[in-house]
């Protein structure tokens, strides 16, 4: 049997495994909550951190702390912020609506690690202690949602946006790089008249420009915290002046402008900027499952599909067809979308359950949404290094499409009008030729006429 520590809240005596750094009241929640096997990402342990030195140097600024008992736990939280104690955060998200018990874990693993620190074992919650002086001036109530904001700002700042950042200019380049190549544009997966597949990649990187745009356009909400607020937003409990004392701490440690919500009720009681961050990531999901399943159509085959585009090979194949190549970081990609999609109604749900001065379904919210963040970012990532930055054309595929395309007769429209070319169409599909034989064949056009009006290069918009 393993070695066991004792340590007392309220309630009583609490058995702890006697190396963890946890206490009393997350040990309670550890056996009560036996749920599920979800627990909260690594950034958002670490970003307590951060939030906890924030609150001893605002503590210490406005006398409401003991400096020396400041400097021990913003000593032992950095250590909590540096990711040394990822694994004394046993608990699910499965818990009270919230996050009262991973704010206590946190209490509990900084006064313990700062006592450690000063010569004390654990478990002694002296001098530093969990509620006392970790959780002075604060309460889960704002501490919380302070770090759901952070956590999201971090993860957006340095995970999504640079991962998108390199996805737009892979698309971009691609744009660039096949601007002079002819295709035939497909609408309602049926053919239609010429394009270049420049444009489609241009049409591609637009959607993840706007998609960095829309994240972006919630940062202004989302950079506003609630902490200062405690257990309803009144301020109850903290000094004057601590949410911006705090904000200043905070937003020096993650290199971000926070501010304070003006209305620490809202920030408290409503998660709308985190629903609003959820939604741009919504709109993003459905941007790459597009993107994703058009590539992946655009190069089905080789020899048997559209086979347009040619993707690189990454090395797998099937389990008993030899040599097959499949389009694997494309269907990564769609099935990321699913999954951020799918989050966002979660998000949303969680986000309808604030009452009266509480939302209480913080957990759930933060984890599926910092869940969208890191699979969108992952996958965004992977594709724009391991597909699109290989993706090459077939131009013998696309010019044979090209010059067998039906509609490019669309052009002699102003010239013969509708119906005539309705009929060139139906005759070429209905004899298996070319729209110009059978347009000479009709005798509606002369061949010097139809090589003229109907130049596929300038029906795309490419100089002749």
């Amino acid at each position: 049997m393993s070695a066991t520590r004792t340590e007392h809240d309220a309630f009583g005596p609490v058995a702890i495994p006697a190396g963890r750094y946890w206490g009393a009241q997350t040990q309670r929640a550890l056996v009560l909550f036996a749920i599920g096997e979800e627990r909260f990402q690594t950034g958002l342990v670490r970003a307590f951190g951060l939030q906890k030195i924030a609150a001893a140097r605002a503590n210490r600024r406005l006398g409401a702390l003991d400096p020396a008992l400041a400097d021990a736990i913003e000593a032992a939280a950095r250590e909590l912020w540096q990711g040394a104690f990822d694994d004394h955060f046993p608990l699910t998200i499965w818990q009270t609506g919230s996050g009262t018990q991973t704010n206590m874990n946190a209490n509990e693993v900084v006064a313990n690690r700062a006592n450690e620190r000063l010569g004390q074992p654990l478990g002694t919650k002296s001098p530093v202690h969990p509620n006392d002086h970790v959780n002075r001036s604060q309460s889960s109530n704002d501490s919380f949602p302070t770090v759901m904001h952070i956590a999201t700002a971090l993860a957006l700042r340095d995970r999504l946006v640079p991962a998108l950042t390199e996805l737009h200019r892979e698309l971009a380049g691609k744009a660039e790089a096949f601007a002079d190549v002819v295709k035939i544009g497909r609408t309602h997966l049926m053919d239609a008249v010429p394009m270049t597949m420049g444009q489609a990649f241009d049409a591609f990187a637009r959607q993840v420009a706007n998609g960095i745009a829309r994240i972006e356009g919630t940062l202004p909400r989302l950079h506003l915290l609630p902490q200062g607020g405690t257990a309803v937003g009144t301020g109850l409990n903290a000094p004057p002046g601590f949410d911006a004392a705090f904000c200043d701490e905070a937003g020096e440690l993650a290199g971000i402008a926070f501010a304070p919500n003006p209305s620490k009720f809202e920030g408290m009681a409503a998660h709308d900027a985190l629903v609003e961050v959820s939604a741009a990531l919504n709109v993003l999901a459905v941007s790459l499952l597009k993107i994703a399943n058009d590539v992946r159509l655009l190069g089905s085959g080789p020899r048997c599909g559209l086979g347009e585009l040619v993707i690189p090979d990454d090395g797998l194949t099937s389990s008993i067809m030899p040599g097959k190549r499949n389009p694997t970081i494309a269907e990564v990609v769609a099935q990321a979308a699913f999954q951020a999609i799918g989050n966002h109604a979660t998000v949303l749900a969680a986000g309808a359950s604030g009452n009266f001065e509480l939302n209480v379904a913080k957990p759930v919210l933060i984890y599926n949404l910092l869940q969208s963040i890191r699979v969108l970012a992952d996958s965004a990532r992977v594709f724009a290094a391991g597909l699109v930055r290989g993706l090459e054309v077939d131009r013998a595929r696309l010019d044979q499409n090209v010059a067998n395309a039906l509609l490019l007769a669309t052009a002699l429209n102003p010239v013969i009008g509708y119906d005539k070319v309705a009929h060139i169409t139906a005759q070429a599909l209905a004899d298996g030729v070319t729209p110009r034989e059978a347009a000479l064949a009709l005798g509606y056009v002369t061949g010097p006429d139809y090589d003229r009006l109907v130049d596929p290069r300038a029906m795309a918009g490419l100089d002749n």
